[in-house]
């Protein structure tokens, strides 16, 4: 039993425990802020954003603070813009709790312990009166005609007084601008007009642009139809040009085969008689330059030969001369008597060799200047008269010797 009390004990003892941790921790949601009052610290409050914090009960009281986004109609009438005309003004705004400081120490000193709709209005309160400001410094043509000034200006205006009571200004948009007395209408009627002239001027601008562009196109699509044409006219007579010069190429590349062809047959028949020419010269030189040569040689050899033999006849010779010379001069006088005794049978050899084949009746000494020649020629009488001369000179009768050698020749 005893044991069965203490568990029982120690379980109202945790039950207790959790029930007040639970009633003690204070969790703090993302979209509120806690504000743990009794501080002992300056302030004398603490804010948590976000997390958890432990209260305790006996010093600490728990505010929370919705940071949520406010929507506020705003709508102002009879608000005189600049110029005294009254405007209505229709609008929205989105506002929330500032949830860093300083916005939130401004706000916690104003509205902690209020309700979120007592929040709403003094912020309504307060855009209103900055919108009816914002309108006097504005001319009723400044808030129609550019409503983003106009919302930019209010938000500009209004962040000051939101900020100073803890607020925070999100968007601003302006929906409706009006009047009782038409001003506005009578604006738009005349800016109507003014659109309506000036979409007519643009209309016949943009007509004349048409047309001017119309006839701009049609010049540049004949410019373009004559350029077309010019090129197709230009690349025809380049195809004809090149189609030209491409047959001339042809034609001159035949003509270079056919010449080339023709040089290749003469350079091959040039070889071929190169060839014919070497040959006929090796046997030319078989045939006639080798035995030529060697006839040459021969002949070489042999005019050697002779005219070494003639030499040293020669030399013979003049050698017997000066000794005939050296006779001729020792002997004197009967010098030539000798010497044509010693030639006589030289002399009869020549004589008679001239006249062996003709029959001698009777000579006749003739002198030997007369130009008279009889029908047997002049060396018969020349023969007569060198038998004459030797007669008158050795005292030799010539012609009677030569009957008897005739005599003796026909006995024979």
């Amino acid at each position: 039993m005893g044991i069965f009390a203490l568990f029982g004990v120690i379980l109202v003892l945790v039950v207790i425990a959790v029930i007040a941790a639970t009633h003690l921790i204070e969790v703090c949601q993302p979209n509120e802020v806690l504000v743990f009052a009794g501080e002992k610290k300056a302030p004398g409050y603490t804010i948590v954003h976000s997390g958890r914090k432990i209260r305790n009960p006996l010093f600490h009281r728990v505010d929370r603070l919705d940071v949520t986004n406010m929507v506020i109609d705003l709508h102002v009438t009879n608000a005189y813009s600049k110029g005294g005309i009254p405007l209505s003004v229709k609008g929205v705004a989105n506002v929330k709790v500032g949830s860093r400081s300083p916005l939130i120490d401004n706000a916690v000193e104003r509205f902690l312990g209020m309700t979120r709709q007592q929040i709403i209005q003094i912020a309504k309160e307060t855009l209103e009166g900055n919108l009816r400001g914002v309108l006097a410094t504005l001319t009723p043509e400044e808030v129609n005609d550019d409503r983003i000034k106009f919302a930019q200006s209010l938000s500009e205006e209004a962040e000051h007084d939101l900020t100073r009571i803890g607020l925070e200004l999100d968007t601003l948009n302006i929906q409706h601008v009006s009047d009782d007395q038409g001003y506005l209408d009578s604006i738009g009627r005349q800016q109507s007009a003014t659109l309506l002239m000036e979409s007519r001027i643009a209309e016949a601008l943009n007509r004349a642009e048409a047309s001017v562009l119309d006839a701009e196109n049609q010049q540049k699509r004949a410019t373009a139809k004559v350029n077309a044409q010019m090129e197709i006219a230009k690349a025809e007579a380049e195809r004809r040009v090149i189609d030209a010069q491409t047959r001339g190429e042809a034609m001159v590349a035949e003509e270079r085969a056919r010449v080339g062809a023709m040089v290749a047959k003469a350079r091959a028949n040039l070889d071929v008689q190169r060839a014919r020419l070497e040959q006929v010269k090796r046997q030319l030189a078989a045939d006639l330059i080798q035995p030529a040569q060697a006839r040459k040689s021969e002949l070489e050899a042999q005019a050697k030969a002779n005219a070494a033999s003639f030499i040293e006849d020669g030399k013979a010779n003049v050698v017997a001369l000066r000794e005939l010379i050296d006779t001729w001069n020792s002997a004197g006088d009967s010098a030539r008597p000798i010497f044509l005794l010693q030639q006589f049978d030289t002399i009869l050899d020549s004589m008679l060799s001239t006249v062996q084949e003709i029959k001698i009746d009777k000579i006749t000494v003739i002198d030997s200047q007369m130009q008279e020649v009889d029908r047997h020629g002049t060396a018969p009488m020349k023969a007569a008269s060198g038998s004459e001369q030797i007669k008158q000179t050795l005292g030799m009768d010539l012609p009677r010797m030569l009957q008897g050698l005739a005599a003796m020749q026909e006995s024979k």
